[in-house]
């Protein structure tokens, strides 16, 4: 949709969040019900439970709103959604000047503060509901993903408006950060584990937590920090696979084989920042390999996010906000992002948005019928919140491009 106006859709999107006092449907609130917990676990031991899992996930994701009803699923505020919508607000007054949009930010930073995540050491956040990975993780434990989320908000804040108490915050999340589980993999490098229960080794959340270490240890003389956080860079770089692509999982954990959209994008920009922080070169040859990865594999005619490099579907709008986002980012190296990013956008506007403003789950592909189809359920922290932030990151892309032409850089 050539012309698609992204300030016109931001808008509609800030009115309907607005209306929403930020709480919603996320696509793993349903599966913190007990029976659901005990199908997840079981269904990870044996094909026929495997089967049943699948089965019923199948019915989740084609009645997605029924199911919620049926299994008395509340709509609740996430404390990452509160991190990535502040964000997103802070970035807006920068680009658009209006002071809406800082009272919003601000909105959401007072409600992080107020409601933490019982943490033995520093500041953390959690999800609002119990969920199911290695082990069962009760709702609301701290971990690093939500909590690095907040973090980016808080951080900003700081920078923009040299507010200490944010800086204050930024130092209690880093020791937080810092308690997570390691596990010293090689002589050089590390992995920070997801939650303080423990140990697994996730790459895109081994950068969050690392990028933010160095950011921080950098500017604040904590050297521990930086020092941490670049033998976790070790750890990550070093598993990149020929294809510049990375797992989601490394070693010493079997691989998954899975190579997603949006977990490729949140590696990406973490490279691309620590690179900017430390300017080391084994940064910069993966960030290369892995943006040429990225922009060839996961975008069908280069416009719509591929969920894998093998597979169109789903759809999913986290794939369509990161690819806008990352695209945005990666253009102040990359020139032919921005014109990507565009045409991902524009796709998105087009065929993802709601006329009430918010923004569709995604175009799946039903198990029972094999057709297409859109689920049109609007989950706050997985579409709503990071379309603000993609559509925030472009906006500012715009501006510093023109910024760039008139200086004539």
């Amino acid at each position: 949709m050539p012309g698609a106006d992204p300030i016109q859709s931001l808008r509609r999107l800030c009115e309907w969040l607005d209306k929403s006092d930020y709480s919603g449907f996320d696509p793993y609130d349903i599966k913190e019900k007990p029976g659901i917990i005990l199908l997840t676990e079981k269904g990870n031991q044996g094909l026929f439970f495997s089967l049943i899992r699948e089965f019923v996930f199948e019915l989740f994701y084609s009645f997605p709103l029924l199911s919620r009803r049926l299994l008395h699923v509340e709509p609740k505020i996430n404390p990452k959604a509160m991190g990535v919508l502040a964000r997103a607000y802070l970035e807006l007054y920068e680009v658009l000047n209006e002071e809406q949009f800082l009272t919003k930010a601000r909105n959401c930073l007072q409600w992080l503060k107020e409601n933490q995540s019982k943490t033995s050491v520093g500041i953390g956040w959690g999800y609002p509901f119990h969920w199911q990975s290695k082990m069962f993780i009760p709702a609301g434990t701290p971990n690093g993903i939500v909590t690095t989320a907040a973090a980016e908000a808080f951080w900003h804040h700081h920078i923009l408006f040299g507010d200490e108490e944010s800086l204050e915050y930024c130092r209690g999340i880093c020791e937080f950060l810092c308690s997570l589980p390691v596990d010293p993999v090689t002589q050089n490098g590390i992995c920070f584990s997801y939650t303080p229960l423990f140990i697994n080794h996730v790459h895109n959340l081994n950068l969050f937590v690392a990028e933010f270490l160095i950011k921080v240890g950098q500017y604040t003389g904590e050297t521990s920090w930086t020092e941490i956080g670049n033998k976790a860079v070790n750890y990550t770089v070093e598993q990149q696979l020929p294809s510049g692509a990375f797992d989601y999982n490394g070693s010493p954990e079997k691989p998954q084989r899975h190579i997603d959209s949006y977990h490729t994008g949140f590696v990406l920009r973490m490279l691309f920042s620590i690179w900017k922080l430390t300017g080391r070169k084994d940064v910069c040859t993966a960030l290369e390999k892995c943006y040429r990865h990225y922009t060839t594999a996961f975008f069908e005619d280069g416009v719509i996010p591929k969920l894998m490099p093998d597979r169109k579907y789903r759809i999913d709008i986290h794939s369509c906000a990161e690819g806008v986002l990352c695209l945005s980012e990666l253009s102040q190296i990359f020139p032919d992002a921005m014109q990507q990013a565009r045409k991902v956008l524009d796709w998105t506007l087009k065929n993802l948005q709601d006329t009430t403003g918010y923004f569709y789950y995604g175009i799946l592909k039903s198990r029972f019928t094999g057709i297409p189809y859109k689920s049109k359920i609007p989950y706050i922290r997985w579409g709503q919140a990071w379309m603000l932030r993609a559509l925030s990151s472009y906006l500012s892309a715009v501006n510093r491009n023109k910024a760039c032409h008139a200086s004539g850089s």
